[in-house]
């Protein structure tokens, strides 16, 4: 019996090495400058903050995944985006899911107070993050999307709380 209660020990100790380690890169993240491939990261500070008109955000639509931290938390996470119509929109999906609500924070964040900050390659730009539930750009939104990532968004998905969309507007001064 005495060796069965020290194998076990062992395997227990060595099932810790890998989870610690995790812990450890995840919680070490949270003080970095932005997220990385895997763990959210902390604020976004390096890189230019923009100023000036409006950019043609069709650059967007050519690149995977941008940088972006919400005013409140600070934390910031890699993120799908989309251009359509002159307007930026970032989304999260799994919303009706209990895994996907616990797993998602940062929608209901969002909504409760949507200001952000994106960082594009290199440069920050403060944003205003506007859910949208329905309206007539739901459609070409999705489209972009789906041909842009594989995703199963749609207009359906969007209007049913599925899929959380959110405009990145302009911030008010």
């Amino acid at each position: 019996m005495k060796i069965i209660i020290r194998i076990f020990i062992v395997i227990i100790g060595l099932a810790l090495i890998p989870v610690t380690a995790v812990a450890t890169a995840a919680f070490k993240q949270r003080f970095e400058d932005g997220p990385n491939r895997v763990f959210s990261g902390g604020p976004l500070v390096s890189g230019e903050l923009y100023q000036g008109p409006e950019p043609d955000w069709s650059f967007v639509n050519s690149i995977p995944t941008i940088e972006m931290q919400l005013e409140e938390p600070t934390t910031s996470r890699r993120i799908w985006v989309a251009s359509f119509e002159g307007k930026l929109y970032v989304w999260s999906g799994y919303m009706n899911s209990t895994v996907g609500r616990i797993w998602k924070q940062w929608p209901v964040q969002a909504e409760a107070n949507g200001h952000a900050i994106l960082r594009i390659d290199g440069t920050r730009y403060e944003r205003e993050l506007i859910r949208v539930q329905s309206g007539p750009e739901l459609d070409g939104i999705a489209e972009v999307i789906s041909g842009k990532y594989p995703s199963a968004t749609s207009r359906e998905t969007i209007e049913s709380g599925q899929v959380w969309m959110f405009e990145a507007a302009p911030r008010e001064p």
